[in-house]
């Protein structure tokens, strides 16, 4: 909340850096006290008389006497004495400073006359140092009173501390307070909607609540409603967060913004209190709108993973979220949104209608909405004639709008590692390998016994894909070292589908396979460099044996559960069954490799001729392949290459998968 609460200790109303300075001022203070308690005089002396003075300095006891005010001797004694039986351990325990002094006094009615009668003490006197001091009342009374002030002052200075949140030890007295942002009319967002691109279909559903909470007459005079909430689901990177902040930019209403990890704490109710708080901030804000960014933080689905009888935290976090969103008493004016990219986790009651009633999907941008990004993310760029978002936007496919602007920066530092005046397509061509495979390794030495591998590895790929009728068409293949351990890669354009065949990922899995392929047929060998490669193959055949139900001996059954706990360990089928399922995963992939080296048999021609070419050029292109060994025999027209020729797209077309690397 910004209101002034009139509380001087309030953290709205307090400056941080005026803070600052009233601790260093009270820490002066507090030290200076110390200094002057310790260092004081006279603050455990014993009071005599005259008499027992003068005994002490007949024995030669007496060190030195100070003068106070002309109205108080104070005596200290020799070392000697102190360590007498008379005075041994005496005054250890009563003077802050040990034995050092002064550890006697006695009064005086004249300095004068005692000025004489210690002159009446000579030769035992003559010895002994004496000195005038005059001391304020002051001094008088921190020595009496210091320690107590001390104590008073700390107590103030670390309460106001603890109420203002500051340091170790803060937010004590306000752990229960929400730690939401407000952003009002005076801390304004300036992101927009025309800064969002790709998105259009998101945008839409959103700028209605917008609409609604600007111009509310033209949804209430029909009876609608607005929702109350709206969740933002979609893999990472692809903006949900970025339309979070379109909205706070646009709206003209309160925003409240935090991350679902603000309510998770360590004391047991603390995420409920700081959920009661949010919601009684936004309450007196409404109408107003509340952001929850990864919420799967605090709307775990209950009872998953907890222990019998344990009382979870995060479950009663949860359920005071729940009867704030949509309980008994629930007011209107506050509209919720949220956004994570586990929507599978989250609770049920969570996801009901009347708390998110929408479920907006940010799916990766497709070719036209990449190209609306690159525009965006280049517009502060230096750029060559050369560069076109169109094709930058074709060759990314699967690419979701944070990678696009990583792109995009990658190609300004490039430009300006190689000091050039602009960014010219082909900084962005190296960016895109650079995001895709790895930093380009130019120092790491590889033999060319090696290097002669990997082009016939990497040349296995493109033959095979290039010869599959339901393989995806290639792009770009590579020999440069790139990466943690990736010599080489081949990248493919995915089709724009979603529902598979068994042939056509019978394809695919020989696609994968066909760089170890290649190496048995050349070599006679294999290396360890398949290791992805199988990796993929065995997951895929996993997938078509036990969840797609594409396997004539285990029949049209699916082992898939989307609601089992990532932890389980059950198997929800025999040992008799695994085994079966062992055979088949194997028969698939010996299927898919023997196919597979049988085709590369046929055109081993191409694949060394392809192979040769790497090794001199190490990178080729589709241009390149097709210049080598022909065009493509099942080639089709895909939506990209339609794209690329002005040809218009189908509306029925939906955003590719992601890009497939091998």
């Amino acid at each position: 909340m910004s209101e002034n609460n009139g509380n001087p200790l309030s953290p709205n109303n307090r400056n941080p850096r005026r803070t600052g300075y009233q601790g260093w001022i009270i820490a002066a203070l507090v030290l200076g006290i110390l200094a002057v308690t310790f260092f004081s005089k006279g603050t455990s002396v014993v009071t005599i008389t005259p008499k027992a003075f003068e005994k002490m300095v007949r024995a030669h006891e007496v060190q030195s006497i100070i003068i106070v005010n002309k109205e108080i001797v104070e005596v200290t004694l020799t070392k000697e004495a102190l360590e007498s039986p008379n005075y041994r351990g005496k005054f250890t325990d009563k003077n802050y400073l040990g034995n050092n002094g002064p550890h006697y006094q006695f009064q005086i009615t004249s300095d004068e006359k005692f000025l004489d009668f210690f002159e009446s003490l000579k030769p035992d006197s003559e010895s002994i140092d004496y000195k005038v001091e005059t001391r304020g009342e002051w001094q008088n009374f921190v020595s009496t009173w210091g320690f107590l002030i001390v104590m008073i002052l700390g107590m103030y200075f670390l309460l106001g501390r603890m109420a203002g949140g500051g340091g170790p030890g803060g937010q004590i007295f306000n752990i229960g307070r929400s730690r939401a942002t407000l952003f009002d009319a005076e801390n304004k967002v300036k992101i927009t909607f025309s800064d969002v691109a790709g998105l259009e279909e998101a945008k839409e559903e959103i700028k209605e609540i917008v609409d609604y909470l600007k111009n509310p007459t033209k949804f209430t005079k029909l009876g609608a409603k607005i929702p109350k909430g709206a969740l933002l689901v979609g893999p990472p990177g692809t903006g949900k967060t970025l339309i979070a902040k379109a909205v706070a930019g646009e709206a003209g209403v309160p925003f409240f913004s935090l991350s679902g990890s603000d309510f998770v704490e360590m004391f047991v109710g603390v995420g409920a209190a700081r959920v009661r708080d949010l919601f009684k901030q936004a309450k007196e804000k409404a109408p107003c709108i509340i952001f929850i960014d990864e919420i799967d933080a605090v709307g775990r689905s209950r009872g998953r993973g907890a222990m019998p009888g344990a009382n979870d935290e995060r479950e009663n976090t949860l359920n005071s979220l729940l009867v704030e969103m949509d309980g008994f008493a629930t007011d209107s004016g506050i509209i919720i949104m949220a956004a994570t990219n586990r929507p599978d986790i989250l609770d049920s009651a969570l996801l009901r209608p009347g708390r998110f009633d929408r479920q907006i999907s940010v799916d990766k941008p497709d070719i036209v909405g990449r190209e609306a990004i690159f525009k965006v993310h280049i517009k502060p760029l230096k750029l060559s004639v050369d560069v076109d978002p169109k094709k930058l936007a074709a060759q990314t496919p699967g690419f979701a709008g944070a990678e696009i602007a990583n792109v995009c920066n990658e190609a300004a530092l490039i430009a300006a590692r190689r000091d050039r005046e602009e960014v010219t397509m082909q900084d962005f061509q190296d960016a895109m390998d650079r995001v895709i495979g790895g930093l380009e390794k130019k120092n790491k030495l590889i033999s060319p016994e090696e290097k002669q591998i990997v082009a016939y590895h990497e040349a296995g790929h493109a033959v095979a894909g290039w010869f599959l009728e339901h393989a995806d068409p290639l792009v770009k293949v590579t020999i440069v070292p790139r990466g943690v351990a990736a010599l080489g890669y081949a990248q493919y354009l995915p089709r724009e589908q979603y529902l598979y065949r068994r042939e056509q990922l019978m394809d695919e899995m020989c696609m994968t396979l066909g760089g170890r392929a290649a190496e048995d047929v050349i070599f006679g060998k294999v290396s360890t460099g398949a290791l992805s490669d199988l990796e993929r193959v065995t997951k895929l055949a996993l997938s078509m044996v036990t969840v797609y139900g594409l396997n004539d001996k285990i029949g049209n059954i699916s082992y898939y559960d989307s609601k089992q706990s990532e932890y389980s360990f059950n198997k929800p089928y025999s040992e008799e069954t695994a085994r079966m399922i062992d055979e088949e995963i194997r028969k698939i992939v010996d299927e898919a490799y023997q196919h597979t080296k049988s085709l590369l048999v046929q055109h081993r021609a191409h694949l060394e001729l392809i192979a040769k070419e790497l090794l001199e050029k190490e990178i080729l292109f589709q241009s390149d392949l097709e210049r080598l060994i022909g065009k493509r025999p099942y080639e089709k027209e895909t939506a990209y290459q339609a794209y690329m020729n002005g040809t218009p797209e189908k509306e029925e077309e939906q955003a590719e998968p992601e890009p497939v690397v091998e």
